[in-house]
């Protein structure tokens, strides 16, 4: 039997959007993570250009799709649906959605409905924020 380390990698930082990382007072400025990760996203399709924007359009439409039925659903199974959102997020790129439906899923395996209510306007937010990216995204393709 072969064994191999594997040893877990973090996601690599996105470039700051400031010059040299330097802030206008001179301070370091956070790096800020893109709502779509494109570097990620090119790697997932090998660069094929048509298979990434039916990738994100097809994203976009689940995206609607399972948010709607995790409003409808029964809190505790909300968490099903926001599982398979976090995967597809992962695998386009789109990390603040991934985190989002990820607190998703952890709320929905608690006890209280109410947990549920904040986690769920936090992953919308991201969703909108996501869906607006790849609507410029695909209009520029």
């Amino acid at each position: 039997m072969i064994k191999a380390d594997v040893k877990r990698t973090d996601r690599i930082a996105s470039p700051p959007l400031a010059p040299n990382g330097r802030a206008p007072d001179g301070g370091v400025t956070p790096a800020v993570e893109p709502v779509i990760d494109l570097a990620h996203l090119a790697r997932m399709t090998l660069g094929d250009r048509s298979l990434e924007a039916e990738i994100l359009a097809l994203f976009e439409r689940q995206t609607g799709i399972l948010l709607a039925r995790m409003r409808q659903v029964p809190f505790q199974a909300a968490g099903a649906f926001a599982h398979t959102l976090k995967g597809s997020a992962r695998g386009i790129g789109a990390w603040r959605v991934a985190e989002a439906a990820e607190a998703v899923e952890r709320a929905a395996s608690g006890r209280r409905p109410a947990d549920l209510v904040d986690p769920l306007e936090r992953l919308a937010r991201a969703i909108d924020e996501a869906r607006a990216a790849i609507a410029d995204l695909l209009a520029a393709s």
